[in-house]
């Protein structure tokens, strides 16, 4: 936890009450902030932190209260103009990596809050590095018209037919969590559809897919209890599965940190985003002569290294161990999480509810990737689990991906 101040004081403003401070540091955990505004090993909220995009890299910026190099002299009015419009405070434009298409919908006193917050960390004097973007996206003109086709300024407005808890939840998930970012698919353009809002899609550049939390066969939680989702967002695991990945920094960084009540509000939007959802066709067969010979070199490969953690029916042993059996993200239409678990393995995030976290060892180094296409084959394809089949082009695709 970062430690605050008990009076911040803007050079000809008023002190701010040490209760608003606190609740921008609650929202700002809320937001993630800290996840992209400090650079690996850097100084909090100093910015730096490389974002590879299909455009370039973007590189994130100051927003400590340092007068020179952060956000020191700005006033809370373009603090809140650049949350609710993406624009400076000399009305340039921010790149959309910058999520505030989400963030329009942010309340005005909760972005004062933030502001506030902001303005108690560490002064750090650390200049914005250039961004290096391919022509012609470092011509930042163009981000006109990307607005013009993906942003909609505006603001959250409650559903008066839903209860206050599921429009808190609402709130938190379309706004500040900006879950959409991850969780809609991204365009050629570098922007999303409405339309398409939570839908799933890779993660451009990352190389982890985002499912559907619209789907019950990918991320959907409408077959999951409250308590279910609630132990997933906040201590990175449940009897349903365990976060790896971008969403274990989410859980390490952020929702870990929520109180009862949001995280709870989360749990009830998110649940509904899935009910009612219709079953998914199952999918196609393989062949049966290669069906046959590829799942019963899979299950050899199973028992061999899965099933003393996994269980020999993929039943596991959670929370420590995730089932396979009816897990949704082994049956997902992209198959590029599972592949990932077995070359690099991983480990959910380290949470005050599950603080020495149970990980799964790589298995790059062990296994082909005809036997990679293999192992994963067959777990996407028993116990009732009803993946498509992987390929080993799939698999060696993925020995190079990057593991931050």
């Amino acid at each position: 936890m970062l430690t605050l101040s008990p009076i911040a004081v803007h050079a000809q403003q008023k002190p701010v009450d040490p209760v608003v401070i606190a609740k921008g540091e609650y929202l700002a955990r809320a937001g993630d902030c800290i996840a992209c505004h400090t650079a690996r090993e850097g100084k909090t909220f100093a910015g730096g932190l490389a974002m590879k995009t299909p455009f370039g890299t973007l590189y994130t910026s100051n927003i400590t209260p340092d007068p020179q190099t952060g956000i020191g002299t700005w006033t809370s009015d373009q603090f809140y103009r650049m949350m609710h419009t993406g624009r400076f405070p000399d009305g340039g434009l921010v790149y959309p990596a910058m999520p505030f298409a989400s963030y329009t919908k942010v309340m005005r006193e909760d972005s004062d809050a933030i502001y506030a917050y902001l303005r108690t960390v560490p002064p750090v004097t650390q200049v914005n590095r250039p961004h290096d973007l391919t022509f012609p996206f470092n011509n930042r003109s163009l981000i006109l018209g990307w607005r013009t086709l993906f942003f909609k300024e505006g603001a959250f407005e409650p559903d008066p037919s839903k209860s206050a808890e599921w429009n808190r939840g609402a709130y938190l998930v379309e706004g500040l969590g900006h879950c959409g970012m991850c969780h809609t698919a991204i365009n050629a353009l570098g922007g999303s559809s409405q339309s398409q809002a939570f839908e799933g899609g890779l993660i451009p550049m990352q190389n982890w897919y985002a499912p559907s939390l619209t789907s019950n066969k990918e991320a959907g939680l409408g077959d999951w209890t409250i308590e279910e989702i609630v132990d997933y967002l906040r201590k990175g695991v449940s009897a349903k599965g365990a976060v790896y990945g971008p969403m274990a920094e989410v859980v390490y960084n952020s929702l870990q940190y929520l109180n009862d009540d949001d995280v709870r509000a989360m749990a009830v939007y998110l649940k509904g985003l899935a009910q009612g959802a219709s079953p998914e066709k199952a999918a196609a067969p393989l062949p049966s002569a290669e069906s046959s010979l590829l799942l019963s070199f899979g299950k050899q490969l199973y028992d061999r290294e899965c099933a003393t953690c996994h269980g020999v029916n993929g039943q596991g042993m959670p929370p420590d161990y995730p089932p396979l059996a009816g897990n949704q993200s082994i049956q997902m239409v992209s198959a590029v999480n599972a592949i990932r678990m077995v070359l690099n393995g991983g480990y959910p995030p380290g949470t005050a509810g599950n603080p020495m976290p149970y990980g799964m060892p790589p298995f790059a180094h062990k296994l082909s990737d005809d036997e990679v296409a293999a192992v994963v084959t067959y777990i996407r394809a028993s116990w009732g689990n009803r993946g498509e089949p992987v390929s080993a082009r799939q698999a060696n695709e993925l020995r190079a991906a990057t593991l931050n």
